[in-house]
């Protein structure tokens, strides 16, 4: 699977036009092709703590329900505007589910969610994906071209075995470090480093073209 297929980009745009028109069905699809995307963003806004409360792809599906009972009040026309839109909703979504932990456990839910932060963490979050090839000889937006680079990763990231894509997601884009994840992980700190090592190649191997 290769990052360099302008097509899907071509696609979500025709399955935007179509949901615009009220079709159900394309509604549907086109909110698939963001899971994962979502999922990653919502897992990094949930502390190990909270998600033993609230479960990422539970979320996730009330984001995507949430958006599509509210579709009639999305204004854009293109797929970044969807996608800023979607972020939204997933930051309505989280505030909804945090307000009502904060109410049987107020005091430890606002430690581990700073709400007032939840907005620009979103957008540091997809941001960061960019960096996860920056050492390929082609350049990021000549990969993507037509998509969106972090819905990109987040769909190769999947594919990948999940102890590679976990080791990924806390190292490059939570930013933690060799020891915490070890702590996470309940592995050895060499054996993470050496995880990790072999997740980044086997993600930039995946992300080659023709692959």
């Amino acid at each position: 699977m290769t990052l360099n297929n302008p097509s899907d980009g071509v696609r979500a745009e025709s399955l935007l036009g179509r949901a615009r028109q009220g079709r159900s069905e394309a509604m549907g699809q086109l909110l698939q092709m963001y899971r994962n995307y979502l999922t990653i963003l919502a897992t990094m806004q949930l502390d190990r703590k909270l998600r033993r409360r609230m479960n990422p792809s539970d979320l996730v599906q009330e984001t995507m329900l949430a958006a599509h009972r509210d579709f009639a009040k999305f204004r854009g026309t293109s797929e970044p505007e969807f996608l800023a839109w979607l972020r939204q909703v997933l930051i309505n979504c989280l505030h909804h589910a945090v307000e009502v932990h904060l109410r049987a456990k107020k005091r430890d839910v606002r430690r581990e969610v700073p709400i007032e932060q939840v907005s620009a963490a979103l957008d540091r979050s997809a941001a960061s994906f960019a960096h996860l090839l920056a050492d390929r000889r082609d350049s990021p937006s000549a990969c993507v071209r037509q998509r969106e680079r972090a819905v990109a990763l987040a769909d190769q990231l999947a594919q990948l075995k999940p102890d590679y894509r976990d080791v990924i997601v806390l190292r490059n884009l939570q930013g933690l470090s060799f020891e915490e994840i070890a702590d996470r992980m309940e592995r050895g700190t060499g054996a993470v480093r050496m995880l990790w090592l072999r997740a980044i190649d086997r993600f930039k191997q995946a992300c080659q073209p023709g692959e």
